[in-house]
């Protein structure tokens, strides 16, 4: 693995990242409304029931994988009708029921975690459903007959995130937790390809995912989130320290401003820190205040402090921009960084010493 720095690289254009992306990674992050299309027809195809759940939703899952399922629910926003929570643990939240429905997600269908959870909900009696490409879970799954929503093989967990989002929220309508979200996933995609040109590489140097990019190069980002935008702060989060292999974290507003706004204090004594605030046209104009002068505040402490904004009408449309944008932006820092996105790190050492 190679950390040089090789910020003398005038370009982001498509042959600079393919010079440290070894699996070609960039390539399904531009193909996000291709595999948004592939995943709607994966969805129908399976051949989903209506099952009331009164309990609303709970969605099951680790990593990428989970987050995902965090981003379904704030592209469903209002049309909301149920509770759609996350379970990241060894086990269902205590107060899941029967009458609630359980949708197991699991890239490679051996997430220890996810098993657990799909154990828990059978044996609840709750319903179930199962997004994977396979593995144990998938087994386990038509041994049980409960359905299973496939996802295309051959990608990473974060690359697989339309699918899972997809999954998510043909679930929630199958179960009662949501409306059905096809044209607006369908205007979405069509949105995306718009911003695969805004935003990609053979996009100007000076677009706003590359020009970020270069502003977080060489120091820690820390990404803030609000209303819809939470989700997508962890995202973008988990992006740069698993493609670029950068620390970084994510932060919630207002809540940040109750405490974290005052640690910022000792930031620039310690380390170089960047402040990343994710905006949309829905935040409650009260935290979009907070945001602003969150930003003033912090500005002194900071190596650099930026505002990004969805775009798009729908908030399915908001927040897979972000998705797009993040993805794009992390793929760039790698680059800068030169460090191979498949590159091995501890997260993979960790599940195999699980595993022996």
């Amino acid at each position: 693995m190679s950390t040089t720095d090789t910020t003398a690289a005038s370009a982001l254009n498509r042959e600079v990242l393919v010079a440290t992306d070894s699996t070609d990674q960039i390539t399904d992050v531009l193909a996000l409304p291709e595999l948004l299309r592939d995943a709607l027809w994966k969805v129908e195809s399976a051949g989903l029931k209506p099952t009331d759940s009164p309990g609303g939703m709970v969605f099951a899952g680790m990593g990428a994988t989970a987050t995902a399922g965090l981003l379904a629910r704030a592209a469903l926003g209002d049309q909301a009708s149920r509770p759609i929570l996350p379970a990241r643990a060894y086990g269902l939240p205590p107060w899941t029921t029967p009458e609630t429905t359980v949708l197991c997600a699991s890239y490679s269908g051996d997430t220890e975690e996810t098993l657990a959870c799909y154990e828990s909900a059978g044996a609840l009696g709750a319903p179930r459903v199962v997004v994977t490409t396979g593995g144990k879970l998938a087994t386990l799954a038509r041994e049980d007959g409960v359905p299973v929503i496939p996802i295309a093989g051959g990608l990473t967990p974060a690359n697989a995130v339309a699918y899972v989002i997809v999954a998510a929220l043909e679930v929630a309508t199958q179960c009662g937790a949501g409306t059905r979200m096809t044209s607006e996933i369908d205007v979405a995609a069509e949105h995306l390809e718009d911003l695969v040109v805004a935003w990609g590489p053979e996009s100007a140097e000076d677009s706003a995912a590359k020009s970020l990019a270069r502003a977080l190069h060489g120091s820690v980002p820390v990404i803030s989130g609000a209303g819809l935008t939470v989700p997508l702060a962890v995202r973008f989060k988990q992006q740069l320290n698993h493609v670029a292999q950068l620390p970084a974290f994510a932060s919630e507003l207002p809540d940040a401003d109750h405490a974290e706004l005052a640690g910022w204090l000792g930031a620039d004594r310690l380390a170089r820190f960047s402040a990343v605030f994710l905006d949309d046209c829905d935040t409650h104009p009260r935290t979009q205040a907070r945001l602003a002068l969150s930003k003033e505040l912090i500005a002194p402490h900071a190596v650099g402090t930026h505002v990004v904004a969805t775009r798009g009408q729908t908030a399915v449309e908001r927040v897979l921009s972000l998705v797009l944008f993040a993805d794009l932006v992390a793929h760039y820092v790698a680059a800068l960084r030169g460090v191979d996105p498949a590159a091995e790190t501890p997260v993979e050492t960790l599940k195999a010493d699980l595993a022996s």
